[in-house]
């Protein structure tokens, strides 16, 4: 007897192939579980005003990049005459304007749009190996050295250390921190404490989002190096719980804005916030961080559509083996209900039920006739094709002139797979009357109708579009089945005399 071990271990591996393609999905392209589900997007707008001098202009501002939180997927300019370039450099990305001449007041926008996502995938720098020590004045290099004395006996590593030194910065008893904060503010304090005690740290500008904000401008804070990511803390609270809409826009540590060639420069940022959908989400990030996809997501609109009816038909198959093998409903061939429900699908479940009895009543009628020409099955399944094709145009006919939109639709009918439906029925009324052609009729529209409510229920459409590996988990599904060698349900009825003699 063969062994069933490689079958089951074969079924095992779709399972877990389809549960990883899944989670993959999800995880890394951020496509949701259950539909009607919106992401955030953030359009953030950076309005940079100078006085040009009436000379060569190079305006440079510091650029935001893909982050902890938030992918950027899309920056533009606008600015009248200028060039414009996104440069690379040591201290960071940078948009850079650029003009042969300008005179008199000048506004140049940038626009960044960012997509709320927890799966973000941000380019880590880490920090440079030679860490400059600032030199202090006696007294307030006495300061300091007790400051990082009493931050060095509460903490544990970096950042616990620049907790502690913030939490003795906003102590107003505190007379060290009333020195060094004497001539210096907060995140400057912190920012040369830490580079004094040989800790990895740089001060960054951040934009708290805020829906329909304007004329914002950035605020300092400060980040400390753990030995894999930087660490954002806010010098100027005492409770280290950065706020999640909190967007770090000036990493370079240097400055915000370079200004040639004009004066009387001013930065201020405005944003707006909006709910996109799921499938215009994944698409951004897609591009934004270029990961190569290979769902149906990538291909055009058309085939899109296309493949999300497609999709659904293995949900179909898993049904219809289910009736049949466990349930032991009757059908009129295997797989027509599941061409039927499709249909419905197009048609609507009213007119799809009406147009189906109709087509398939009129069409028994008319093989019983050809029945007794004695035709040869080509030309008799020709033939009745011709008239399944002929009864579908009468009948749409007849529906507009009535006035009923709904019967055009009945063209979505497959015309073929009617036709061997007609010419099967037909057969079976010949060879085991009309009672069998009843049952397995009935059961054929019936398991229709269970397709029809799973295709067009919309979290198992959302899922199937969505989740390619769903469909290897339908397929462990179907062979598991196609094992099984029972009774069906509608067999055990057989054995009712039996119970009733007990």
């Amino acid at each position: 007897m063969t062994s069933k071990v490689p079958f089951y271990i074969s079924v095992l591996l779709l399972v877990v192939a389809g549960i990883a393609l899944s989670m993959f999905r999800h995880q890394n392209y951020g496509v949701p579980w259950t539909p009607g589900e919106t992401r955030q997007v953030w359009d953030i707008e950076a309005r940079v005003e100078f006085t040009a001098q009436d000379k060569p202009v190079k305006a440079s501002l510091a650029a935001p990049q893909t982050q902890r939180g938030f992918t950027l997927i899309n920056e533009t300019s606008s600015s009248s005459g200028y060039g414009i370039a996104y440069v690379n450099s040591d201290v960071g990305r940078r948009a850079e304007w650029t003009i042969r001449k300008a005179k008199g007041p000048q506004i140049i926008y940038y626009k960044a749009q960012f997509l709320v996502d927890p799966q973000a995938k941000a380019q880590i720098k880490p920090p440079a190996k030679e860490i400059i020590k600032p030199t202090f004045d006696g007294p307030v290099e006495a300061a300091v050295l007790a400051l990082i004395d009493q931050a060095s006996q509460r903490s544990s590593d970096d950042p616990t250390f620049a907790r502690e030194l913030i939490k003795a910065l906003n102590d107003e008893d505190s007379q060290n921190s009333a020195l060094l904060l004497n001539n210096m503010t907060k995140v400057e304090a912190v920012d040369k404490v830490l580079a004094y005690a040989q800790i990895p740290s740089k001060v960054v500008g951040v934009i708290e989002l805020e829906d329909g904000r304007r004329r914002q401008v950035l605020q300092l804070m400060n980040q400390v190096w753990d030995g894999e990511r930087w660490q954002l803390f806010n010098p100027e609270s005492l409770q280290q719980q950065i706020n999640p809409n909190i967007l770090v826009w000036d990493q370079s540590n240097v400055s915000l804005l370079d200004l040639i060639g004009g004066q009387n420069s001013q930065v201020h940022f405005s944003m707006i916030s909006q709910e996109v959908t799921p499938r215009q989400a994944t698409s951004d990030k897609i591009e934004a961080d270029g990961l190569l996809n290979f769902s149906i997501h990538s291909l055009p609109l058309e085939e899109q559509a296309m493949f999300k009816t497609i999709m659904l038909i293995p949900i179909g198959a898993l049904i219809v083996v289910f009736l049949r093998v466990i349930i032991g409903l009757k059908t009129s061939g295997t797989f027509m209900p599941v061409l039927i429900a499709v249909a419905f699908v197009q048609t609507q479940l009213a007119t799809g039920i009406i147009g189906f009895l109709l087509i398939v009543g009129t069409g028994l009628i008319i093989r019983s006739y050809l029945s007794r020409l004695n035709l040869l099955l080509v030309a008799r399944i020709s033939a009745v094709i011709i008239t399944v094709i002929l009864i579908i145009s009468v009948f749409t006919v007849v529906a507009y002139k009535i006035g009923l939109t709904e019967g055009l639709s009945i063209t979505f009918f497959p015309m073929i797979i009617l036709s061997w439906t007609i010419e099967r029925m037909s057969i079976l009324w010949e060879e085991e009357g009309a009672k069998e052609v009843v049952l397995q009729g009935g059961g054929s529209l019936l398991t229709a109708v269970l397709v029809y409510l799973a295709m067009t229920n919309g979290y198992i459409q959302h899922l199937t579009f969505n989740f390619i590996g769903l469909q290897l988990i339908v397929l462990a599904g179907i062979l598991m089945l196609g094992t099984y060698t029972g009774y069906r349900l509608t067999e055990l009825r057989r054995f009712k005399p039996l119970a009733e003699e007990d």
